[in-house]
């Protein structure tokens, strides 16, 4: 990760009185493959096949406060994406809540939900495969604005040439396609149609793992400094412990669809409580010479079709115990906005 990226003048986050602008309890998504004709049958003779159930996100509890920025991350498969499209409405969730300004989501009237809908927006991965390569930017930017009579078909084309300039781009692009442009300013075309919503939230998917470094540094400043200016909020979602510590204000870990970890950026950094953020934060690229061993995670996330019982963790982790092989780790409260879930928290001993 390049150390051009600014981090000194992000705003302050909110204080710990205020409501969060959104809260999840409980949230959970499970996708389920229906047992197919020839299974049915075999069922009618006796046998025992029930349907594939992926358990991708499990009862997960989060606060997120306005002007602030929480990272989110996790291996491949750990269900930060999943969660990152319920937050942003793209999947229903399977159980749980979604409070948006202090309201369940689920009860909200249609104008309160089209607020929420318009007010959330999502930033994803390949820029390439999310911007339509029949529409030139200026519909791509400006056609949802106008749809949902946030801004006038008449004055379409400034707000499109001021959103562009807003992330760095030629106000005369508007009228290029996405394939005439790099991976970096096709992102910056995404950023810009996240932004001519007027969201207040925006969850970014993996917003920059698709870009070199040096261009990572660019876009990551520019998320930066669009904070400062519209008082925005992120959701940053990452398989990369690096990037994140450089953005977020608080960081959460999440392994096999569950948080096993949250705390401040400063905090996860400093003294890491759980093994699997201990395995990740060892993992991290370091400028320091002297020697050291590398030493990878040991196997392989388990399946989301079968999760182990007990912790989840358990089978990769060089302290497990018997205990967590039956009984799953509570998240728990264990410092000043620091959660973990572990029962070394339980052994001191162990744990230092």
């Amino acid at each position: 990760m390049s150390a051009d990226v600014v981090t000194d003048a992000a705003p302050a986050v909110a204080v710990e009185g205020d409501a969060p602008l959104l809260e999840l309890r409980g949230l959970s998504k499970r996708f389920e493959q229906p047992l197919d004709v020839a299974a049915r049958l075999a069922n009618l003779l006796g046998a025992r096949q029930r349907a594939s159930v992926v358990h991708a996100v499990s009862d997960v509890d989060l606060a997120v406060r306005r002007g602030e920025v929480v990272g989110v991350v996790g291996e491949s498969g750990c269900g930060k994406s999943t969660l990152g499209r319920m937050i942003a409405g793209v999947m229903p969730p399977s159980a749980g809540e979604l409070r948006y300004r202090g309201r369940r989501v689920a009860d909200m009237a249609p104008r309160e939900r089209k607020a929420y809908a318009l007010g959330v927006q999502m930033i994803f991965q390949n820029p390439m495969a999310s911007l339509n390569p029949r529409m030139r930017v200026l519909d791509i930017v400006g056609e949802a604005p106008v749809v949902h009579g946030l801004v006038p078909a008449a004055r379409k084309a400034e707000h499109v040439a001021r959103l562009l300039e807003q992330v760095g781009l030629d106000p005369d692009y508007a009228q290029r396609y996405p394939h005439q442009f790099s991976g970096g300013q096709r992102q910056r075309i995404g950023i810009a149609r996240a932004l001519a919503l007027k969201p207040q939230l925006i969850v970014c998917d993996e917003a920059v793992a698709a870009l070199d470094v040096s261009i990572q540094a660019q876009v990551l400043n520019l998320f930066l400094a669009l904070r400062r200016e519209l008082d925005l909020t992120y959701l940053f979602v990452s398989h990369n412990l690096g990037v994140v510590g450089h953005v977020s204000d608080r960081v959460v870990i999440m392994y096999l669809g569950r948080i096993v970890e949250e705390a401040p950026t400063d905090v996860v950094f400093r003294g890491p409580q759980h093994p699997y953020t201990r395995a990740l934060l060892a993992e991290l690229p370091t400028l320091d010479a002297r020697r050291r061993d590398y030493r990878p995670i040991q196997g392989e996330l388990p399946s989301p079709l079968a999760p182990p019982p007990g912790c989840a963790f358990h089978p990769r982790c060089p302290h497990a115990m018997p205990r967590c092989r039956v009984e799953a780790p509570l998240l728990r409260q264990r410092g000043p906005g620091h959660r973990s879930a572990c029962h070394l928290d339980d052994t001191p001993s162990i744990a230092s």
